[in-house]
C-alpha cells in the first residue's frame, strides 16, 4: 500500500473511535507519527501514551481526569489551600446563577479537555449562547471525541466555574507543567502567553534551561524565565501528586508566589506532541517504565 493510500487509510480508522482499542491505537498512532507502532514494545514517548490508554486502567485515572473530582485527591494529597477556589458545580447550563457570579470567572467542562470559557467581563458574555455551548458540551464524550482516552470514558458530564487567576503587573500566567514518571519529576515546561503570543520553555528541577520542546511553540533560543520563588514547593506538591503512577503531567501556576493546582493530565495533546529535536520522544520514553501485563495482557486495574 502506497504512503498516500495509507495515510488515507489510517485518517479513515481514526474517526473509527468505536474500533477494538489495540487495533484503533495503532492507526491513532500512526496517523499523527508516520510510523507504525508495536504495542508489545513501544518505544517512544507518545507510544507509550497509546499503550497507556489500552492498558493502564486502574478505577483511581477516572478521578484524577475529572475536573470537579480531582479536587478531592489534591486536597488528600497535598491540602485544599492549593486548590482555586470553587464557586460551583452544575449538571447543566441554566443551572448557573450567573447573577451571583464575580465580573470574572472560567467555566469548565468536568469531563474533556479544552471545554473552557474565560469569562473577563460578564457585562459582555451572552448567557444563552454559553448555556447552549455548554448544554452541547455536556453531551459530548471524551474517549469517543479525541483518541480513546481511557481515563475520560466514565466521567459524569458537569460544569465548574472556578475564580479567574491574574497576576498583578502580568497580563497573562505561567502555566508549569511537571512531567512525572513513577513519582520522579525530570523535567517541566513553562508556559507563557497562552491565549495570544503562546510559547514555552523547558528546564530541569534545578532550573537549568533544556534544549528541547514540543512542536513550534518551543523556543531553542529563549532566554530562562525568572526563576518562580515558589518552585521547590511545586516540585515537592507534583511528587506527592505523581506517586505510584507510571505517568502523570502535573500542572500548578504560580500567582505572585502562591501555588494553584490546574490539573492532571495522563495523555498529553492525545499522544501527539511532536517533540523537538525529535529523538527526544525517544529519551522521553525511556522515562516512562511501563509496569508489566499479566500471561493475558489484560488491562490493570490496580492502584496501590
Amino acid at each position: 500500500m502506497s504512503n498516500p493510500i495509507r495515510h488515507f487509510a489510517m485518517r479513515t480508522l481514526r474517526k473509527m473511535r468505536w474500533l477494538p482499542p489495540k487495533f484503533y491505537v495503532k492507526c491513532h498512532y500512526e496517523y499523527f507519527s508516520g510510523k507504525k507502532m508495536d504495542l508489545d514494545n513501544p518505544l517512544e514517548f507518545n507510544e507509550k501514551l497509546e499503550w497507556y490508554k489500552v492498558f493502564y486502567h486502574p478505577k483511581i485515572l477516572n478521578q484524577l481526569a475529572d475536573k470537579y473530582a480531582v479536587r478531592a485527591y489534591v486536597e488528600r494529597k497535598i491540602g485544599s489551600q492549593y486548590l482555586n477556589e470553587l464557586y460551583g458545580v452544575y449538571k447543566k447550563g441554566e443551572e448557573i446563577p450567573f447573577d451571583e457570579l464575580p465580573d470574572r470567572f472560567v467555566i469548565k467542562a468536568t469531563h474533556a479537555s479544552g471545554f473552557n470559557i474565560i469569562v473577563k467581563d460578564k457585562s459582555n458574555l451572552d448567557r444563552k449562547k454559553t448555556i447552549k455551548k455548554l448544554d452541547k458540551w455536556l453531551g459530548i464524550n471524551q474517549y469517543y471525541r479525541k483518541g480513546q482516552e481511557w481515563a475520560y470514558k466514565d466521567i459524569e458530564p458537569r460544569i465548574v466555574v472556578e475564580k479567574f487567576l491574574e497576576e498583578e503587573g502580568r497580563s497573562f500566567l505561567v502555566d508549569y507543567k511537571f512531567y512525572c514518571f513513577n513519582g520522579e519529576i525530570k523535567f517541566f515546561t513553562a508556559h507563557l502567553d497562552r491565549f495570544t503570543g503562546h510559547n514555552h520553555t523547558t528546564y530541569d528541577v534545578d532550573f537549568n534551561l533544556l534544549p528541547f520542546g514540543h512542536e513550534t511553540l518551543h523556543d531553542s533560543e529563549a532566554e530562562a524565565i525568572e526563576k518562580p520563588s515558589n518552585l521547590e514547593e511545586m516540585i515537592t506538591l507534583a511528587t506527592k501528586l505523581s506517586e505510584n503512577l507510571p505517568f502523570v503531567r502535573v500542572d500548578f501556576y504560580s500567582i505572585d508566589g502562591k501555588t494553584i493546582f490546574g490539573e492532571l493530565t495522563l495523555y498529553p495533546a492525545d499522544a501527539r506532541l511532536k517533540w523537538l529535536p525529535e529523538e527526544y520522544n525517544k529519551i522521553i520514553g525511556d522515562y516512562f517504565v511501563l509496569p508489566e501485563l499479566n500471561e493475558e495482557k489484560e488491562p490493570i486495574t490496580s492502584f496501590p
